[in-house]
């Protein structure tokens, strides 16, 4: 399989993911000039132009965390509680990080102007509030075992500092856990991010 990427980017959830879930995985880099790694052009592979996508052996081609994400859990059998509920509540965590609080952070990585950002991060504060409720006394977002939830709560936590919001503590918390985790330190590692 490759992983498509950009350092630091959101496509590091994926990243995680494969690296817990115990998968064979090769990381090809795109450039600004959307030609990858290897040489390709990277819009034939993905029309999207963007982060991240996932090819498999076969030329099959994924993209979107979500779907990438439920496809290393299910290919893993690992990440995803064997609970009814709890692997329901996990898709719900993942749709609610991509749409409120991935798409809040749009203001923060290109030019926008002030009163826009204010906006976005009152949206972020009240959704990092509801993370954080959630949570509440668990070591993960979802239940007591590191899920595909948690591999994208990681970049969206690791992110926050560039909104200039501030994380509720048992947020900040699980970022510092998680950051310490041998799954985050290598795919850190081996996208050349300290």
């Amino acid at each position: 399989m490759n992983l498509f990427y950009y350092p630091a980017a959101c496509s590091l959830a994926d990243h995680i993911a494969l690296i817990e879930a115990g998968l064979p995985y090769k990381l090809l880099s795109i450039n600004r000039e959307k030609e990858t790694e290897d040489g390709r052009d990277f819009l034939s592979i993905n029309p999207k132009g963007y982060i991240p996508t996932l090819e498999m052996d076969d030329g099959t081609v994924l993209t979107e965390n979500q779907v990438i994400l439920a496809y290393i859990a299910e290919q893993s059998g690992k990440l995803l509680p064997s609970d009814s509920a709890l692997r329901w509540r996990t898709f719900e965590a993942l749709a609610f990080m991509s749409s409120e609080i991935h798409g809040s952070y749009n203001p923060f990585f290109r030019n926008f102007p002030e009163p826009e950002k204010e906006r976005a991060r009152e949206k972020l504060k009240k959704a990092f509030a509801i993370l954080a409720d959630q949570m509440a006394e668990k070591p993960f977002l979802v239940s007591n075992e590191m899920t595909i939830a948690d591999c994208y709560l990681f970049w969206v936590l690791m992110v926050a500092p560039k909104s200039g919001v501030e994380l509720p503590e048992n947020l900040q918390n699980c970022l510092d856990r998680m950051k310490a985790m041998p799954s985050v330190i290598r795919a850190l590692a081996e996208e050349g991010v300290s």
